[in-house]
């Protein structure tokens, strides 16, 4: 892990740092290949040992609804995870802020009720305040994050820290998209009904022609 990463808070820091220095597109690569495979290996050596997807992954199962939230950048991170769920458990809903705000959400709260939310530097204070929030009204929290000290990690039922090192002037997201991937992977391992609504949604694609195909397939 470079030993400026949590030092350097800002794109442009970074920027600045690591990508000042003259180096070929070669070398550039090399390193940022290298980081990558530490992140992975590291993430995936605290996951096992940790357990905590496998938390995660009973608490997701266990609600009655789940909504997953993620601002920024972050948002990619949960739009992704909301996809992957939604094809294989009911009653996923992606906190957007424009059709689903936290707002409503939160005023209906209830126990058997998970939220899992993304959140890394330079932690949005919105995407605390709602798990926050979710928490108190007792509801379950999954937390994704880069660090175990996250202002919200205390209310969290499962808490995933995975690292976002990197020898770019952005924070690494390859970590966060394993994580995401093995997470949704044993959700829907676990879910009930999971191959019939992977299937009624397939037929309804079909229906639907969402998915390109030549005539010759078509026929």
């Amino acid at each position: 892990m470079p030993a400026d990463n949590r030092g350097l808070t800002s794109p442009e820091q970074r920027l600045g740092a690591r990508l000042a220095r003259k180096s070929s597109a070669e070398m550039l690569q090399a390193r940022l290949i290298e980081q990558e495979q530490a992140n992975l290996a590291e993430a995936f050596a605290h996951l096992t040992q940790s357990g905590s997807l496998i938390a995660a992954a009973t608490v997701v199962v266990a609600a009655r609804r789940r909504f997953v939230l993620g601002m920024g950048k972050s948002l990619g991170y949960a739009t992704l995870l909301a996809a992957d769920l939604q094809a294989s458990v009911s009653k996923v809903t992606m906190i957007d802020g424009a059709v689903v705000r936290p707002l409503d959400v939160l005023a209906e709260v209830t126990e058997t009720d998970v939220l899992i939310a993304y959140s890394f530097r330079r932690y949005r204070q919105t995407t605390i305040d709602v798990v926050t929030e979710f928490a108190a009204a007792g509801g379950s929290v999954v937390l994704i994050t880069d660090t175990p000290e996250h202002p919200a990690a205390e209310v969290a039922d499962a808490l995933i820290v995975v690292p976002t090192a990197s020898e770019s002037y952005a924070d690494s997201a390859t970590a966060v998209a394993a994580a995401s991937l093995i997470l949704s992977t044993l959700v829907t391992a676990r879910a009930k009904g999971a191959g019939r609504r992977m299937e009624a949604r397939s037929v309804l694609a079909e229906r639907l022609s969402l998915y390109h195909s030549n005539q010759e397939e078509r026929s």
